[in-house]
């Protein structure tokens, strides 16, 4: 194997999601805190680039979900592959660093250890969920994996894979969430009797199925509770100026708001969202939530035998019960979300009590610092030890980063 470049490595890194995006960004930083020099490609998106990486594919191109919805979207998916896969074959980086996004990412895997390349996955698929086969994929391609729930350092510790609890980094990111008084400042009007988060998910396959679901939702609530008011906070793998069209020709009161999810979540009274990693900040937020997910008729009769965990939802997986409501598929629909919603906002001991659940859910998610943790573990995977990082560490904190 080539020896590592210790005074400039290179580190291609794979972050195909808007969760990847924010989480990878503030590993670039902490790793260009430990060691400056290093030199950064992904793919990935906006705060990846504002990090300091160099962006070569943006991850908006593989915003999809589902096997028919990645049917749809192969000409963007392919083309991704070349430009990713004919870089890291020029260019050889001292390490291959994977985020979540399991099926895109295995073929970053078995290409960098066709090279002999150093792999490190951070942020774990979920497969004690689902294809718990694909162990015996991670334990050949994979030299060293960082997990953020508790819970997956004792399975893949089971099946032989190195492995590492580092706490899940949102506690790296929310500490900077406005207070609920701020937000309530800036979303709520005075004339305001509940405000509801309409959350339709990151991908634009998720909004194409789930935005509909949420508009009629809304429009049920807006006819049953006078003064409601709806906002819709914008992922940065979309466009929000779609979703303000789709809004304004609904004539319904929402404000579709780019760039600030965890004020609009702090503000709401209850948000009504996709399944996802949105699910977890909701519940570090204290926001009370009811979880829906729709995939395509194809795509769930394939995938609903493969499913080896009772919920969906983080809040309910961490918790090891069912505090937060789940409605899927065929149970997805606007009656039932709306029911499920008046239930909560006619009964204010119900929010009370799902706020109360939900700060057990946060006490179980580590500590802070979780980005510094595993940006030391890319650089030892690269062979750089701790003498050697700390030689190198320079002033300033996490989010000061390096450019």
């Amino acid at each position: 194997m080539r020896p590592i470049a210790s005074s400039r490595p290179r580190i291609f890194l794979s972050a195909g999601e808007a969760s990847g995006d924010l989480h990878g960004s503030n590993l670039v930083r902490a790793i260009h805190h430990l060691h400056p020099a290093a030199r950064i490609s992904c793919l990935g998106g906006a705060l990846l680039e504002e990090a300091g990486a160099e962006v070569l594919v943006n991850n908006r191109d593989l915003a999809v979900v589902g096997l028919v919805e990645v049917g749809r979207h192969a000409g963007e998916i392919l083309r991704a592959w070349r430009v990713l896969s004919s870089h890291i074959l020029q260019n050889r980086p001292d390490v291959v660093v994977l985020i979540d996004f399991p099926d895109f990412n295995f073929l970053l895997a078995r290409l960098a250890r066709g090279l002999g390349l150093k792999v490190f996955y951070y942020i774990s698929p979920q497969l004690w969920a689902w294809r718990t086969g694909r162990i015996r994929s991670v334990k050949r391609l994979v030299d060293r994996m960082a997990v953020i729930l508790p819970f997956e350092k004792d399975f893949y510790g089971r099946h032989g894979v190195q492995v590492e609890y580092v706490g899940h980094p949102l506690l790296d990111v929310m500490g900077s969430a406005p207070s609920r008084e701020e937000a309530s400042a800036r979303y709520r009007h005075a004339s305001t009797t509940f405000l509801v988060g309409l959350l339709p998910g990151s991908r634009r396959s998720e909004i194409r199925l789930l935005l509909p679901l949420l508009k009629e939702t809304a429009s049920i609530l807006a006819d049953r509770v006078p003064g409601i008011s709806f906002a819709v906070p914008v992922a940065s793998t979309l466009d929000p100026r779609h979703l303000r069209k789709e809004f304004e020709e609904s004539g319904l009161p929402v404000q579709v708001v780019a760039g600030d999810t965890y004020g609009v979540i702090r503000a709401c009274d209850l948000i009504i969202t996709a399944s996802g990693t949105v699910t977890l900040e909701a519940a570090i937020l204290g926001t009370p939530m009811i979880i829906f997910n729709r995939v395509s008729n194809l795509s769930y009769h394939l995938g609903r035998h493969l499913i080896r965990v009772e919920y969906i939802g983080l809040p309910n997986l961490i918790a090891g019960g069912s505090i937060v409501p789940e409605l899927l598929q065929q149970e997805a629909n606007p009656v039932s979300m709306a029911a499920h919603a008046l239930a909560y906002l006619r009964q204010p001991e119900l929010l009370d009590s799902q706020r109360e659940a939900l700060l057990s859910v946060q006490s179980r998610l580590g500590k802070p610092g979780v980005a510094d943790r595993v940006a030391g573990l890319v650089l030892e995977t690269m062979g750089i030890g701790q003498v050697e990082q700390a030689r190198r560490r320079i002033p300033g904190g996490l989010r000061e980063g390096v450019r």
